[in-house]
């Protein structure tokens, strides 16, 4: 069962990043010139349950998809026909191009530099804003040793 799931999992990361599935099968009249089978579309008709489950695994990621995001995001994607389609547009939506990333990193490195524990700030508000950042930097790219962000952490702090 946990192989048939796995499978499963692969199938729908496959539909997503390289769009539907197409349901194949050997030509038994044409071959290449090395002699090796053709593969050509199979006929609705010849469908097994397995081959309809992946036809409709397109509609089930764009399903999961719409339901993840609320209505802004949803009218940023509503016109892509497939989930390979939703998750470029998503990609470009919240990554951005380098450009972009690069605009990003230098606004995140800025609030890492310049983040001060704020008064009435209690640790754990002051420990969730930091690591938002640290892990936003991080996501874009740039790591910093574990002695930096000691230091960080210890100048952030007020001197009580």
């Amino acid at each position: 069962m946990h192989a048939h799931l796995a499978a499963q999992d692969d199938d729908m990361w496959y539909v997503i990043t390289n769009g539907p599935m197409k349901i194949l099968k050997v030509s038994t009249t044409t071959t290449t010139t090395e002699g090796a089978p053709v593969m050509k579309e199979k006929p609705k008709h010849e469908w097994t349950a397995e081959d309809k489950r992946k036809v409709n695994l397109d509609n089930v990621a764009k399903d999961i998809i719409y339901n993840t995001f609320d209505k802004n995001m949803f009218s940023k994607i509503k016109s892509c026909s497939t989930a390979k389609e939703i998750w470029e547009k998503l990609t470009q939506l919240c990554e951005g191009n380098n450009q972009t990333k690069e605009n990003k990193l230098m606004v995140a490195t800025h609030k890492f530099d310049n983040i001060k524990m704020r008064p009435r700030e209690t640790m754990t508000e002051f420990d969730e804003r930091f690591s938002s950042i640290a892990i936003e930097i991080s996501t874009l790219g740039k790591t910093y040793i574990n002695r930096e962000i000691f230091i960080k952490v210890m100048r952030a702090l007020p001197r009580e």
